[in-house]
């Protein structure tokens, strides 16, 4: 990975994602910060594909759900991929999404869960992505934040199989339980 590392901490731009290998890792830029992520677990994976799966069920037609890896570029010197983003159709580029997102989404795991309940959390509460979940697979739980006015307040929290039943960015039922079988 020899162009990498000779950055020095905090100069990465936008511009150097284009040059990082395709190698399984998920890299994400935020404010100069190379953030990088080792190829998920199989129960990560699952809670993904389910989650994605239920929320595309529902979506209407001017929506749109993705999977990580999807750039979400809300400023010019921030790249994150959540683990599964809702955002208007007509928000989509061609390589990126820049415009706020209507729901992101992080599936915890051991190598991500600090910056996915702390850094990510004020990353999408600063891009105005109106709602963001956390779930955590391990224990099955999810997390449900939603903007009020330009901060996150907690609007549930749901384990086992307790259902949550969303309107934001759709209505939409999800049991935690039924993301990992």
């Amino acid at each position: 990975m020899g162009y990498v590392e000779t950055l020095e901490p905090g100069n990465f731009t936008l511009a150097d994602l284009e040059t990082l290998p395709d190698d399984g890792n998920r890299y994400e830029v935020v404010d100069g910060t190379l953030l990088v992520t080792p190829a998920p677990l199989p129960l990560h994976q699952t809670a993904v594909l389910e989650l994605a799966v239920a929320l595309r069920g529902r979506c209407p037609e001017d929506l749109k759900v993705f999977v990580a890896p999807v750039d979400f570029r809300p400023t010019p010197t921030r790249s994150v991929q959540p683990d599964v983003l809702v955002c208007r159709r007509k928000d989509v580029g061609e390589k990126t999404i820049e415009k706020p997102l209507l729901l992101a989404v992080e599936v915890l795991s051991q190598s991500t869960s600090l910056a996915d309940r702390l850094l990510k959390r004020r990353l999408y509460e600063q891009a105005g992505v109106a709602s963001y979940w956390i779930f955590d697979p391990a224990n099955e739980e999810l997390t449900v934040l939603e903007l009020d006015g330009d901060t996150y307040v907690e609007r549930a929290v749901v384990t086992g199989k307790e259902a949550f039943e969303a309107t934001l960015p759709f209505p939409v039922r999800v049991v935690p339980a039924d993301l990992v079988v």
